[in-house]
This record gives C-alpha cells, sequence and structure tokens, in this order.
C-alpha cells in the first residue's frame, strides 16, 4: 500500500480540492411580480475561488472544471401583506428547471425560506446553474428578502465535490 504526502500545494492545486467553488448572496429586496417565476440577482459574493460566479450580469455559476457539484440555493419569499399561499425556490441547470422546494404558507404568514440543494454533474466549459423564486400571495407586493434580524436569507452557492 503507497502512502501519499499531501502537501498545501496539492490541496489547493485541485488533488483534492473542493473548487470552483463559490458562496454569494442578495444585498438587497429584489421586488419580484407575484405569482411570476424570477431569477433572483445573488450579487454579492462572499467568495469565489475561480472566478466562475457570475454576480453582475447573468447571476450564474459556470464553473471551468468537469465534476460533480454540490449546488444549494436558500430563499425568503416574501408578501408585504402577511398572505403568501406559497414561496417556491429552483435550481435551474442549463436553462431548465432541476430541482426546487416550496413551503406552503395557506395565506396566513408573511413568507418564509426554501432550500433546493442538488448533486449536478457540470462539463466543466458550457454548463451552468441559476437561482429563481415564485412567491404566490394573495394581495399586495411580494419579494425576495434578503436580510431577517442581521442574517442573510438569500444566498446560493456551489463546490466540486467529485473530479470528472
Amino acid at each position: 500500500m503507497a502512502i501519499t504526502k499531501l502537501t498545501a500545494d496539492s490541496i489547493t492545486s485541485g488533488a483534492i480540492a473542493s473548487t470552483p467553488a463559490f458562496e454569494a448572496r442578495l444585498s438587497a429586496d429584489q421586488t419580484i411580480s407575484d405569482d411570476t417565476l424570477t431569477k433572483i440577482n445573488v450579487n454579492t459574493e462572499v467568495f469565489d475561488t475561480d472566478g466562475c460566479y457570475d454576480n453582475t450580469t447573468n447571476y450564474r455559476f459556470t464553473p471551468t472544471v468537469a465534476g460533480k457539484y454540490y449546488v444549494y440555493w436558500s430563499c425568503s419569499g416574501i408578501a408585504s401583506n402577511n398572505n403568501v399561499i406559497n414561496s417556491n425556490v429552483f435550481i435551474y441547470f442549463n436553462g431548465s428547471q432541476y430541482n426546487g422546494a416550496s413551503i406552503a404558507g395557506n395565506a396566513v404568514m408573511s413568507g418564509g425560506s426554501s432550500t433546493a440543494i442538488a448533486t449536478i454533474d457540470f462539463n466543466g466549459s458550457t454548463d451552468y446553474v441559476e437561482f429563481y423564486l415564485k412567491v404566490d400571495a394573495t394581495s399586495g407586493a411580494v419579494r425576495a428578502d434578503f436580510n431577517f434580524s442581521g442574517g442573510y436569507t438569500t444566498y446560493a452557492g456551489a463546490y466540486k465535490i467529485i473530479g470528472a
């Protein structure tokens, strides 16, 4: 049995690193239309190891290394009149719905956070993910909420878990 010595160089060069990776969050509330699927502009990078997340134009992650990635998306959908029927978050892969999660409000709550997670194979060149929200309320304005009591409620991220 051979034993391989791990060094800082082997970890950061990708031998066992979980990169490319990113996490970003929403920097301010984003108003959306009621009961309408809307891409959320997750625009503030917490980190982006390889510059693969576009936080200014397309708001999408396009990793440059092929492999399986753990992708997560959490968003708080809010209604102004405390009347959310449901709030749904969706991970889109290459322009199509891949995964999602929802919270049912039964028209008696202001909103809630939903989190979708997925493990997705990326080709390392053109594959990408984007993050969407749909909030249905009985009346009033709806939005993606960025902050609740000092904690960020809308954020997304991904990191490589297995190479190609």
